[in-house]
């Protein structure tokens, strides 16, 4: 399955990858970094539960952060992964 993000929504993704486990992922994180997103499902569904994941933490914060510029921040960036989580969820149906 070929899954299609903007730029930055990969930069978002491979952001992501980045904070996993590099011995673990580094095929995973190839590929993203080198926008092959030719996936097969369970490279699917570790990216929707990375994604999850981030996108539970990143509402945390959210919800902590008193400063108004950074929370602006943060909720355009929380936009932003769930436009891709919605994405990857799509493409994981489709297999």
């Amino acid at each position: 399955m070929q899954l299609h993000l903007e730029t930055d929504e990969l930069k978002l993704l491979a952001d992501i990858l980045l904070e996993q486990d590099q011995r673990r992922y580094a095929d995973l994180v190839d590929k993203v970094l080198a926008h092959d997103l030719r996936l097969d499902s369970d490279e699917l569904e570790q990216i929707a539960d990375f994604l999850a994941a981030r996108e539970r933490s990143l509402k945390s914060e959210i919800v902590q952060e008193t400063e108004p510029t950074h929370k602006d921040e943060l909720q355009r960036r929380l936009g932003l992964l769930e436009r891709v989580l919605e994405r990857v969820n799509e493409a994981c149906v489709m297999f």
